[in-house]
């Protein structure tokens, strides 16, 4: 079983990063990524507000963009405000630990909790890759959590699903990874990809003005969808088909260290 891992979008504050090291080891999660830091996060600050945490610090790693640092996950929970012009299932940090950890105990998924920079959160691209969108219940009058303080939360609940649900439950035989493991973001990311590029060729995004949150759309309706390597690899067929009836000139890409 492997804890999810927390992902910070250009986190901003050295200090903020050593805080969320100290919640996450506070509830056995140690798997930290980054995308593109805006600041350093092995200088001094951000050791000592880690209060103890340093190893958590020393083997984070940063990453150029959110497909990157997800690459070999299968889901992604965003968390952040509820979202707009999108359809995604919203829930309640209490509500989405017994998911988050049905996926990881149960069918032995890897999961990531995505958390948005300090000043204005997760960008609509980044939640659209998203399974769902994990959302604080606050004081309508005060909601305001910071970085750390969001992280807190969603790590206690998830730490407390821990001890609520049977270890013994077998896996659904259709999940089975043995038999028919489910698919990673790098695999959903190569489909997305070659959809896009077939779309183009196409003329589908007529209006280039259009053509982000069209795009957008897509990624965000294909990830709310839990698929198996299979179900992707078919997907890749079925565009190659479509766009070349008497032969495949898309192939999957090569899993990473093939």
């Amino acid at each position: 079983m492997t804890p999810p891992c927390i992902i910070l979008v250009e986190p901003q504050l050295d200090q903020n990063i050593g805080k969320v090291a100290r919640a996450m080891l506070n509830f056995g999660l140690t798997d930290l990524r980054l995308v593109r830091p805006q600041t350093e996060w092995h200088n001094e600050t951000a050791r000592r507000l880690s209060a103890g945490a340093e190893g958590v610090l020393e083997n984070a790693r940063a990453f150029d963009d959110l497909m990157a640092a997800s690459f070999d996950l299968h889901h992604l929970y965003a968390t952040t405000a509820r979202p707009r012009d999108m359809i995604k299932e919203v829930l309640t940090p209490r509500e989405a630990a017994p998911r988050i950890f049905e996926d990881v105990q149960t069918r032995g998924e890897r999961v990531g909790l995505l958390f948005g920079p300090e000043r204005c959160g997760l960008e609509n691209q980044d939640i659209a890759l998203s399974k769902a969108v994990i959302t604080v219940p606050l004081n309508p009058a005060f909601s305001s959590l910071n970085l750390a303080q969001a992280v807190v939360v969603v790590a206690y609940e998830y730490y407390q699903a821990q001890g609520g649900i049977p270890k013994a439950r077998a896996a659904p035989a259709a999940l089975a990874p043995e038999k028919d493991p489910p698919a990673t973001k790098e695999e959903l990311q190569g489909f997305l990809e070659q959809l896009d590029q077939e779309l183009e060729k196409s003329g589908y995004f007529r209006a280039a003005h259009r053509r982000a949150v069209m795009t957008q759309s897509l990624h965000n309706m294909f990830s709310r969808m839990d698929y198996t390597s299979q179900e992707v690899r078919t997907l890749r067929g079925v565009v190659a088909a479509l766009v070349n009836p008497n032969g495949i000139y898309s192939r999957p890409k090569r899993k990473r260290g093939d």
